[in-house]
């Protein structure tokens, strides 16, 4: 039907009356959508369907999300028809069970040596696993407290490349090469770039070669200055010798091995810079004692030996080179060590068995004595006849530090033996209080440099606070029994007892002689006034 209808200025104006029926209708139904939305209520009405652009407005209404609040907390529903956020996070799911994956591979944890140190050990005690003076590899790279260092670096790599007449392209390309071998040392990932972690290891490579051989040959015969702010022999080499043996501050062994037969220009040089750096570090050898040229030359042959044995060089560095120089003729062969911990049942350790001896003073109060034995082994400990023979030991500023970070070694690096860690344990078991360190200082046993002996109780206290170890792996162990077995003898205990009390100096071992003797003269005495009162006419 056609309607007509006459416009105010005489014209005439045709109107579908179907049109104008949709019309209206679509008019009534947007007001009564537009009314919802202002509510916040889903349209549900189902006549919707033979219009052009509902349903286009119910569809996105249908996948929008809507938003309500709720104690005064806005909530956002996620509607079913929207799947780009459920989509993304099965997406992040897939891409951490993939990354988890490729953690899982034990070929890449087999190559681990260089471990960053457990929170649980440097929780209370930063300054002993954090360099101080120089960072080695990227785990302190860049710090800002470091970065002075770094142009005395770069002077390293400048010198060398004059002295040998050298281009840098030769030192980064053959880095370059061992990239994927040096970042399989580390744990965790690495956030350098392949050109700076080329870079950092042939600035800290040549700076450590640099130092080992300014300590053999001398700084000045390889052109430095006496002066040198660095490279000479004052203060500031015992700070960095120290940094240098921190186990987050470490260079891989097969990376120095390389650079130096680029600087030498022959093969096969591997062993030298081990060598070397046992050297370089006899500063910081806790025993009382510098080596003699003697105990130096058994110790490197001993030590060439055992780095010949081993299956991969690329798992070692300085810190694994040093550790292994104080253990020089272990106490039990490597490979039955390394048998014994891969191959024991897997238990979790008791805190509360962790004490493996008493203390000083109370094994002295059962009979013990302390004295000096002579070796250069510091872990070398025995025990016969009462006596607990402990080789002496020098602790200076240095100590704590060293001490940790071997500790912390041989926590992380499951093919380490724990001999360093039964050591310390079992000297803090024996140091309790300052009285502890004062006997042993009497004995010879222990020289420190700190300002007292509570500075030194203080220190093998805290060493081992959040150490796991299990006293039952330890080379210790059958010792520590024989001491326990002998304090808990009680003829031992009273002996001691009167030895203490009794006679602790000489005029009382003369006075109880003398007592002994007037005893058995008046016994005799008294024997005699007896027989002769029973029997008076006989004859003796």
């Amino acid at each position: 039907m056609v309607l007509v209808n006459v416009h105010s200025d005489g014209q005439p104006i045709i109107i579908n009356k179907d049109m104008l029926t949709w019309y209206l209708l679509s008019l009534k139904l947007r007001q009564k959508f537009q009314t919802k939305n202002q509510h916040s209520e889903p349209v549900q009405d189902q006549n919707l369907h033979g219009l052009s652009e509902i349903p286009v407005q119910d569809q996105n209404f249908q996948n929008h999300k809507q938003t309500h609040s709720e104690s005064g907390k806005e909530v956002v529903e996620e509607r079913p028809g929207d799947t780009t956020g459920e989509d993304s996070w099965v997406i992040s799911i897939r891409d951490k069970v993939e990354q988890a994956h490729r953690d899982d591979d034990t070929a890449i944890w087999g190559k681990l040596c260089i471990y960053r140190v457990p929170h649980y050990l440097k929780e209370n005690d930063k300054k002993s696993y954090f360099p101080q003076t120089v960072s080695l590899g990227p785990y302190h790279h860049g710090k800002k407290r470091l970065r002075p260092m770094e142009r005395h670096k770069w002077r390293a790599v400048n010198k060398v490349l004059k002295r040998l007449k050298q281009r840098i392209e030769m030192y980064t390309n053959a880095m370059r090469e061992l990239e994927e071998k040096a970042r399989a040392c580390y744990e965790g990932p690495i956030s350098l770039s392949s050109n700076e972690f080329t870079e950092m290891l042939v600035l800290d490579g040549c700076f450590v070669l640099e130092l080992f051989r300014g300590t053999v040959e001398g700084f000045t015969e390889i052109g430095y200055a006496r002066n040198d702010p660095v490279f000479a022999m004052r203060g500031l080499m015992h700070s960095i010798q120290r940094d240098m043996i921190m186990l987050e501050n470490q260079l891989p062994l097969f990376v120095l091995d390389r650079l130096l037969e680029l600087q030498l220009g022959t093969q096969n040089q591997t062993g030298i810079v081990a060598h070397v750096a046992v050297k370089f570090f006899d500063p910081l050898m806790p025993t009382g004692e510098a080596l003699t040229k003697p105990d130096q030359s058994k110790l490197m042959n001993w030590l060439e030996k055992s780095l010949d044995t081993l299956g991969d060089k690329g798992e070692l560095h300085c810190l694994d080179v040093f550790r292994r120089s104080l253990l020089h003729s272990s106490p039990t062969p490597n490979t039955r060590s390394l048998l014994k911990r891969l191959t024991r049942n897997t238990r979790v350790v008791d805190k509360r068995q962790q004490q493996m001896v008493h203390c000083v003073t109370e094994l002295r109060e059962a009979g013990v004595k302390f004295r000096k034995r002579k070796t250069d082994r510091f872990w070398d400990i025995e025990f016969k006849n009462g006596y607990l023979e402990i080789p002496k030991l020098l602790i200076h500023d240095g100590t704590k530090s060293l001490f940790s970070n071997l500790i912390a070694f041989e926590q992380c690096h499951i093919e380490s033996s724990n001999h360093i860690t039964s050591y310390i344990i079992f000297m803090d078991n024996l140091i309790n209080a300052s009285e502890d360190v004062s006997y042993l200082h009497y004995c010879g046993i222990i020289e420190h440099w700190l300002g007292s002996d509570s500075e030194v109780a203080d220190l093998f206290n805290r060493l081992c606070q959040e150490v796991v170890f299990d006293p039952k792996d330890s080379h210790l162990s059958r010792l520590s029994g024989d001491v326990n077995r002998y304090y808990n003898r009680k003829w031992n205990v009273l002996k001691a007892t009167l030895t203490h009390k009794y006679f602790n100096n000489p005029w009382a071992y003369f006075s109880f002689s003398a007592a002994v003797i007037l005893l058995l003269l008046t016994l005799c005495q008294s024997f005699y006034a007896v027989y002769a009162y029973y029997k008076p006419n006989s004859k003796l």
